[in-house]
């Protein structure tokens, strides 16, 4: 495979997941994605800020995650976001250090 079809597919690939996260199952919250996984839809925002600013191009985190989140995000927080209980809020406290770490919370 030529590395323009590789970078097609994983294009393809990340559009896929942002869908599905997006669309099909807006209803599962950052915090249990974060829990879970060790990433959430903020962390695909950051890796999509960090990738074009790697190559140049002036993006702050918001204006990602916009473009992720295909609106502002403290809108898809009101429409989306429920309140986590202390459990869910400790456990990503760990989950963050083990997986972000430095990088600016989000």
């Amino acid at each position: 495979m030529d590395d323009a079809t590789r970078t097609e597919i994983e294009a393809a690939a990340f559009r896929a997941l942002r869908e599905h996260l997006m669309v099909k199952r807006p209803e599962v919250q950052n915090i249990d994605l974060m829990n879970l996984a060790g990433f959430c839809r903020n962390c695909l925002s950051r890796w999509y800020q960090e990738a074009a600013n790697a190559r140049g191009i002036a993006m702050t985190k918001d204006e990602a995650r916009e473009i992720f989140y295909g609106m502002p995000y403290d809108d898809w927080k009101a429409q989306q976001q429920t309140e986590a209980d202390a459990d869910k809020q400790a456990a990503f406290a760990k989950a963050y250090r083990e997986n972000v770490g430095d990088a600016e919370k989000g």
